[in-house]
């Protein structure tokens, strides 16, 4: 299964960047053995229209856009699901399992996800109570998607 990342938001040059990268060239080397690869990231820019629930449908369409047909989806809100790395990882192999070919998670904006893709999602998940700034949430995303191949390959990466 293929699986991407899409951002509201770009991620520039610095450390924020370099961390999220390393985490992510881990799940690339490491993901194909196990049947998850790393596909890409997509980054677009924040909308700039006047209100919030116009800037959310205009990024909910750029995502909708750049979802392969029949992917999956994870969304990551604050009003989702919280669950441990084991589940995590748990939610993404039997999402491999399933026979599905692609795998989105998504970092909404500023103002969050578009109603209409709550209903479309496969998963709504958080990362915690707390808001994070985006490019802390690429980067905790990044090491979770590792982690879950670690936890599903037996390597002891994770440890409890």
């Amino acid at each position: 299964m293929r699986v991407g990342l899409f951002a509201v938001g770009r991620l520039k040059a610095g450390p924020e960047k370099d961390l999220a990268a390393r985490y992510i060239d881990r799940f690339a080397k490491t993901g194909p053995a196990i049947g998850l690869e790393f596909s890409r990231v997509i980054e677009v820019a924040e909308s700039r229209a006047s209100s919030a629930d116009t800037r959310k449908r205009e990024e909910a369409a750029l995502l909708e856009k750049s979802l392969p047909e029949s992917s999956l989806l994870i969304l990551l809100d604050e009003r989702g699901k919280a669950l441990d790395s084991e589940a995590f990882a748990s939610l993404i192999g039997n999402y491999r399992d399933s026979g599905k070919r692609d795998l989105m998670v998504a970092i909404g904006g500023a103002d969050g996800l578009d109603p209409a893709l709550h209903a479309k999602a496969d998963a709504v998940i958080c990362l915690g109570k707390l808001t994070w700034p985006h490019q802390l949430v690429r980067i905790l995303i990044a090491e979770q998607l590792y982690r879950a191949v670690t936890i599903l390959s037996g390597h002891p990466y994770h440890r409890v």
